[in-house]
């Protein structure tokens, strides 16, 4: 049986801006999808800061709600993190749409608050990891137009509701779908062991990453530069930095 008739756990984020190192974690949605069986996981978090008004427009959450309403940062992040650590431990794959901003926020995350990182919980390494998102751009490199979530549903015939995208779970099952979606067009992806898939995945994300940086070094961009790592990347020393002077 391929791993496309396996379980699969998605896995989302909404946050208090773009940063990964520094912005803080709002709502988030782990959802456990086999066959017809859906186990969804949602959570509310007081960030401990401020949200944005940009923030806000994206995803809905008012600073106001999250503190009224959200749980401690501490409590839902170790539940969060228990539930990808054990899917992962099992073998099954995390699946998210530019799932290198959500793991490597929530590594961020954990280590503000002292909580063990996957990365601590995972001996093998946070793997097997799938990214709708990665897949597309190694598969259909020179595609004309935007690789949004919401554009790339378009493109491999996944029906969504537009207005709903931006919630976590709406975006983890937008993604969940893409997945088989995107096998059905490239059926070797089903032949392919998840390990080796993560791999290639790996690489594939390297090297786009590196061209992106050269294109935007020749135009003078030298900020907020792709990381080449993924799954996760390194949180920077400045970065560090950064967060220990906010929380002091």
């Amino acid at each position: 049986m391929s791993w496309i008739d396996g379980p699969m756990m998605g896995f989302d984020t909404e946050t208090t801006g773009v940063s990964p190192h520094t912005d803080r974690i709002v709502t988030a949605a782990v959802i456990r999808r086999h066959a017809s069986a859906v186990e969804v996981s949602q959570w509310l978090i007081d960030p401990g800061m401020a949200i944005p008004a940009r923030a806000t427009e994206v995803h809905g959450i008012t600073t106001e709600k999250a503190r009224s309403e959200g749980a401690r940062p501490a409590d839902a992040l170790e539940e969060m993190a228990t539930a990808l650590a054990d899917a992962l431990g099992a073998g099954i794959p995390v699946v998210g749409f530019n799932v290198q901003y959500d793991f490597t926020i929530l590594e961020a995350e954990l280590a503000r608050h002292g909580l063990r990182t996957l990365a601590q919980r995972l001996p093998q390494g946070i793997r097997p990891v799938i990214d709708p998102l990665v897949l597309d751009r190694h598969l259909d490199t020179y595609r004309k137009g935007k690789r949004k979530l919401i554009d790339m549903c378009g493109t491999y015939q996944v029906r969504v509701v537009a207005d709903d995208l931006h919630a976590a779970d709406a975006d983890v099952l937008a993604t969940l779908d893409l997945v088989p979606a995107i096998a059905r067009r490239y059926p070797s992806l089903g032949t392919v062991t998840l390990q080796d898939l993560h791999d290639q995945q790996v690489d594939a994300h390297r090297a786009w990453a590196n061209r992106f940086r050269a294109w935007l070094i020749s135009k003078g961009t030298t900020d907020d530069l792709p990381s080449p790592e993924w799954p996760v990347a390194t949180v920077s020393t400045e970065a560090s930095e950064t967060d220990s002077r906010a929380l002091s």
